[in-house]
């Protein structure tokens, strides 16, 4: 395919040649030229419709709708209000624009009017959009968190240890990890410890170690990660830090 560039030589070339010699058919224009005979056409229609210095007449016209999409019907409108109200064929949801489509392209009473409805889902959703059915998300708004004090909370969170080469017949990933105990208030590494092997059991351990060296501190952080929180449901592999975090937070004296 040509660009744009090439299109405008040729089409220059296609003029001038059309000036030169008036006395060539326009398949011999096309041979010379190397485009097609439609093409011929249709630019020597518009060559003399134009003036014959003009170089904007040698560009491409957009493509793009000059006039605005014609108003959907409102029997369609008040079609689609129905569908997302009140659901056909004891649909147990609240159907979407694809659905909503669907039904419409369904519709007997719209063909019986000689309605043709929307072929886009962009045009249903503008149209729920419009009746109030789609909101836009609210606006959020981003506080920055309050800084700690020292020692108020202590984030933990397992790092890999990259410069550990990984065994070919053993583990490729995680091969040491190490636990660190951040202060959250300092950014202060007050604790770290390494592992080849981090599970649940030995991660409960390491946090036991740090307990009984740092003590209780009154905020204690930590991720998502399976080793804390346990299985997605909570029952086929209980949280062991969870549970003994509720204890140990409920001692008398420390804050809930």
């Amino acid at each position: 395919m040509l660009t744009e560039v090439q299109l405008v030589a040729q089409r220059a070339t296609l003029r001038h040649l059309a000036r030169l010699h008036p006395e060539w058919t326009r398949p011999q224009l096309a041979v010379a030229v190397g485009c097609a005979l439609s093409t011929v056409n249709k630019w020597l229609r518009r060559f003399h419709t134009a003036d014959p210095n003009d170089l904007q007449i040698l560009f491409s016209r957009s493509r793009a709708r000059h006039t605005p999409l014609p108003s959907p019907d409102p029997r369609v409108i008040e079609r689609i209000s129905e569908i997302r109200t009140s659901p056909p064929e004891n649909l147990q949801r609240t159907p979407g624009p694809l659905t909503i489509l669907y039904y419409l392209h369904r519709d007997a009473e719209l063909a019986a009017h000689g309605i043709v409805p929307p072929r886009s889902t962009r045009t249903v959703w503008k149209i729920l959009h419009k009746l109030g059915y789609i909101l836009d998300p609210s606006e959020r708004t981003h506080r920055p968190l309050e800084p700690r004090q020292p020692l108020e909370e202590v984030q933990m969170d397992f790092k890999d240890i990259t410069t550990v080469p990984t065994n070919p017949e053993g583990k490729q990933q995680h091969v040491v990890e190490v636990l660190n105990f951040v202060d959250a208030g300092t950014s202060i590494l007050l604790y770290a410890q390494p592992h080849e092997d981090f599970h649940a059991e030995t991660a409960l351990e390491a946090v036991v170690t740090f307990l009984r060296e740092y003590g209780l501190p009154p905020i204690l952080t930590f991720d998502r990660d399976p080793r804390w929180v346990g299985s997605s449901s909570g029952r086929d592999f209980p949280s062991a830090l969870r549970a003994y975090s509720a204890s140990v937070f409920a001692l008398p004296g420390h804050p809930a």
